[in-house]
């Protein structure tokens, strides 16, 4: 049950006192941000959020996200407040092992993602917002709280542009305009009707409003819950360090705790120990889609068939056993061959358009509370504009699948820009992350059901061109595998997509000339399959790596760390991408970039002919 106007008051005064109090414990925090938003919070939890705080993974809760992540110590006196937490460990914010990170994580429930990187809460709620409507079916409404230093950052307006596109009406922003960044003033100051005029014009309906005033506060929110049709932002004036005159709208004073915290303390009129019966959600379970059953596509032997081609295929093969399996793209699904899922699952397909950030920033809402299995796909090249949400998708311990195709010198005559040549390196530096690249349609179909299995972030790399199928149907493939495609025990060459292709005829080549090569096919990167890679070494005594990707960080490195984690010693010749590339045919980029058959018998016939 909502209290009156000088509850919320006196409310809003004991979240500036906790926020205060906490990050004196700490000796450091940001407690003059989380003071402007405070009223915004009190009026929030007493009357408009719908959560059961005792049942932190009941699907029907609604959502609160600080995009702001900065303002923990206002989250974590929110959870005081609500009984969450306890005083005691309100106090022990920032302390090691402490729930209370200096910005939210989900190691406290019912935080959904971590938050701290400016301009991601938003995109991310957007996300949660689009499963409540289209996966879950719930009626619970998205509450983001932003900072309006944010309101510069690209992946903002590309969530209001989604989000008004889409027309999700239960997604409210709570910008917190309080004027001041953490060096000078912020782009807009306070010109909310700034702020109103470029929100509305992406469909949004916009609400300027006195940050504190708990009366016109409680009438925004109203109004924002009675609006249909489109999302709602509610622009708030505010003062940062609200109600402490020696910070209160003063610059430099972001990001320190405040000098004198016994006398601000005092200043707000000492401490509080009011508590909010938060309202709980309506009843309700998550939807479930019905499943028609059947297998991964099997592909023959010989068979000519890309990866991209194949990925595709299995994903959509995937849903229909699997009612969990949700796909994303970036508006190249004719590309990457998501357009199999759109057409068999088009009620579980989003389309997310050339908006990176967004893209990876919906999948990560889509997972929160596990009920959902994003697959991502766009061209390989274009996830690094959204890798700082993959960054922050880990620390969330976010269970999502990106694929990204047209990787690589192989793609031919669309030159660099669209060749992705990094990605390899960037995707194993991800916490907890699974990165593999498989050589053929059918490791590409058992690698997708395997990583819809794994407990966090994947990366599957796909190919623009048709290979031939070697791995038999009835094969181990695997995460953490690898498959020998050729035997021999002179000289070990470890490839990885298209060049298993060019590894297996150079050790033609070889063969003719005396020479027995082993063709190791590394199709799992990171976990790499270092039994496999030691025995390389131990039997062969010399290895050649090759891969169509840069030599930091991929392939190659990842050997390197497997013998270094053994006892086998080789003699290693990295072959990968060392110029930048232009236009051309595959054959002609491959050979120009001393990756293909020619480069690899080459390397390898020197390397038998002086092993140390």
């Amino acid at each position: 049950m909502a209290h009156d106007a000088d509850f919320r008051r006196e409310l809003g005064q004991q979240l500036r006192v906790d926020s205060i109090r906490t990050s004196a414990a700490a000796g450091s925090g940001h407690p003059t941000s989380s003071m402007s938003a405070a009223d915004l919070m009190a009026v929030l939890i007493d009357g408009h959020l719908r959560l059961d705080y005792s049942s932190p993974e009941n699907p029907a809760n609604d959502h609160l996200i600080f995009s702001k992540g900065h303002a923990s110590p206002l989250y974590y006196a929110v959870l005081k407040a609500v009984g969450a937490i306890d005083d005691a460990e309100l106090l022990t914010f920032r302390q090691l092992g402490s729930r209370l990170e200096g910005h939210p994580t989900p190691r406290i429930p019912p935080t959904d993602v971590a938050t701290g990187s400016l301009g991601q809460g938003l995109p991310i709620g957007v996300g949660v917002a689009m499963a409540g409507r289209s996966l879950d079916k719930l009626p619970y409404r998205v509450w983001v709280l932003c900072g309006d230093s944010e309101m510069a950052e690209g992946s903002m307006w590309e969530a209001f542009q989604h989000a008004g596109w889409e027309g999700l009406d239960n997604l409210v922003a709570i910008i917190d305009v309080n004027r001041l960044g953490q060096t000078r003033e912020t782009m807009l100051g306070w010109d909310l009707d700034g702020y109103v005029k470029r929100i509305e014009a992406f469909g949004w309906k916009a609400i300027a409003v006195d940050g504190h005033d708990v009366e016109a506060i409680e009438a925004a929110y109203a109004e924002a819950e009675a609006t249909t049709g489109q999302p709602v932002a509610i622009v708030a004036k505010t003062m940062k360090g609200r109600g402490v005159k020696a910070v209160e709208d003063q610059p430099g004073k972001h990001g320190k705790p405040v000098e004198d915290a016994e006398a601000a303390v005092a200043e707000l009129g000492g401490e509080r120990d009011l508590s909010v019966d938060v309202a709980a959600p309506e009843g309700g379970s998550a939807h479930e889609f019905e499943t028609s059953g059947g297998s991964l596509p099997s592909y023959e032997l010989g068979d000519e068939v890309a990866t991209r081609k194949a990925y595709g295929e299995s994903i959509a093969a995937l849903a229909s056993i699997r009612g969990d399996v949700v796909a994303l793209d970036g508006e190249v699904s004719n590309s990457t061959h998501s357009e199999d899922f759109r057409e068999a699952h088009p009620d579980r397909y989003f389309e997310m358009f050339i908006a990176e950030q967004q893209l990876v920033a919906a999948a990560v809402g889509m997972q929160v509370g596990g009920r959902w299995t994003p697959f991502v796909s766009t061209f390989a090249a274009f996830l690094s504009r959204a890798y700082d949400f993959v960054r922050m998708g880990a620390i969330s311990q976010a269970k999502l699948v990106l694929s990204g195709s047209h990787a690589g010198v192989s793609i031919g005559e669309d030159g660099p820009s669209q060749m992705a040549l990094e990605d390899i390196a960037s995707l194993r530096a991800i916490h907890g992350s699974v990165v593999v690249h498989p050589s053929d349609a059918q490791q590409t179909a058992r690698l997708v059901a395997a990583l819809a299995d794994h407990d966090g972030i994947s990366f599957i790399r796909t190919l623009r061109g048709k290979t031939p199928v070697r791995t038999a149907a009835d094969e181990d493939v695997r995460i953490g595998g690898s498959r020998v495609a050729v035997e021999g025990d002179d000289v070990a060459i470890i490839a990885c997509g298209i060049t298993v292709d060019e590894a297996v005829k150079a050790a033609e080549r070889l063969a003719d000339g005396g020479i027995k090569a082993r063709v190791l096919d590394a199709y799992s990167i990171k976990p790499i399959d270092a039994s496999a890679v030691q025995a390389a070494a131990r039997d062969c005594g010399a290895i050649v790596t090759v891969e169509d990707h840069a030599p930091e960080g991929g392939l190659g490195d990842a050997v390197l760390e497997a013998l270094a984690a053994g006892d086998e010693t080789a003699h290693v010749v990295k072959l990968a991408v060392r110029e930048i590339p232009g236009s051309g045919t595959p054959a002609e980029l491959l050979h120009g970039a001393k990756i293909d058959a020619d480069a690899i018998a080459d390397a390898a016939q020197k390397l038998v002919a002086s092993p140390a």
